[in-house]
């Protein structure tokens, strides 16, 4: 595998990303994936029998099985952004069984979609691969555009789909973040009663985030907070941005923080900094998954691969990455898909 990715990147960077040795926060104080992490973090839970059964389906279904990571297809940008700009470099996916079938061809752990595109195919597919249904979206329809999560259906009609986990975004820092962190928490609530898993989008969302030409929205220490929340409302998996800046607390002067946070927790690393997210998911107990981003063309590939490298050896639990395979043809978004699994599957490949 190695010898692989050194197609696509400099021998300095690969260096960086493969031999850093993460020094703010050892490895032996996380709970790291492996094949045992179910048993070993949710059998002693208040999770019930058919939520770790469900969770058990999502972790031992595609090409990484039963390694305790994930690989997951998602798409609700054609509600987040519109169908047209998240389908047309793709025409093909505005028939939504074609995303079913990049997710089952790509050897994904489960796909997260919409009410819409599963409600067609449950029947279907529902027995095919784990089904995530993203219950609440940002319509940006609304003119002007307003930035707010508000549900698209109920957690019983996403059981009636055959999902196996719900999943729900909150924009923390917003205007609207206290009512969405109610209704997503009894969201919750109601779906670990009816035996689905739970996956939080935990985003943060606030114009003055943006300061001085540096976007504290993918700071380290402010998506850290919004995955503590979202373990604190009990989700057993959190979506996050991979961070790419540090400081946003101090930068910003809101909110509280102390020094080491900056210095003794994390570095300007990229690794130690996803390292901190990690360790704000109950120290690794609820795994983190870095989301894909956007795709940008030919270097969609390499930053999928360096995105993957980064959250593993972070100590992260996988990706979930979408338009950088949808946006392009079936074969080519079923080979990235298994290229970014495939850092996973690489034993050489461990944990800093």
């Amino acid at each position: 595998m190695q010898n692989n990715l050194s197609q696509h990147f400099q021998e300095k960077e690969l260096q960086d990303l493969l031999e850093h040795t993460s020094k703010s926060i050892p490895k032996e104080q996380l709970h790291l994936p492996g094949p045992d992490f179910m048993e070993r973090i949710f059998l002693n839970s208040n999770r019930s029998p058919q939520v770790l059964r469900n969770l058990a389906a999502l972790f031992h279904h595609g090409r990484l099985s039963g390694t305790g990571y994930a690989s997951i297809l998602p798409v609700d940008q054609d509600i987040e952004h519109s169908a047209g700009s998240a389908f047309a470099p793709n025409p093909i996916y505005f028939d939504p069984e074609n995303i079913l079938k990049l997710a089952v061809e790509g050897g994904c752990n489960a796909v997260a979609t919409t009410f819409g595109h599963l409600a067609l195919f449950s029947r279907n597919y529902a027995h095919r691969i784990p089904f995530i249904v993203k219950i609440n979206h940002n319509e940006l329809l609304t003119y002007p555009n307003k930035y707010d999560q508000i549900m698209f259906g109920t957690v019983k009609d996403a059981w009636n789909l055959g999902a196996a986990a719900v999943g729900a975004t909150i924009y923390f820092g917003s205007e609207e973040s206290d009512r969405q962190i109610t209704e997503v928490a009894r969201a919750f609530e109601e779906a670990h009663s009816l035996g689905m898993a739970t996956i939080l989008w935990c985003y943060t969302r606030n114009k003055d985030f943006v300061k001085d030409g540096k976007d504290y929205h993918t700071a380290a220490d402010l998506t850290g907070q919004a995955n503590h929340i979202g373990a604190t409302i009990q989700a057993d998996l959190v979506k996050q941005k991979l961070p790419t800046l540090n400081g946003g607390f101090t930068a910003l002067k809101f909110g509280k923080s102390h020094p080491a946070m900056y210095g003794q927790l994390s570095t300007d690393h990229p690794i130690d900094m996803c390292r901190y997210q990690v360790l704000n998911g109950y120290a690794g107990r609820i795994g983190l998954i870095n989301s894909g981003g956007e795709s940008k063309g030919e270097k969609d590939l390499t930053e999928a691969l360096r995105s993957a490298i980064i959250n593993k050896r972070a100590g992260g639990t996988g990706l979930i990455l979408g338009r950088k395979a949808f946006q392009r043809p079936f074969k080519e978004g079923v080979a990235l898909l298994q290229a970014v699994q495939d850092v996973y599957l690489d034993k050489s490949i461990t944990i800093a």
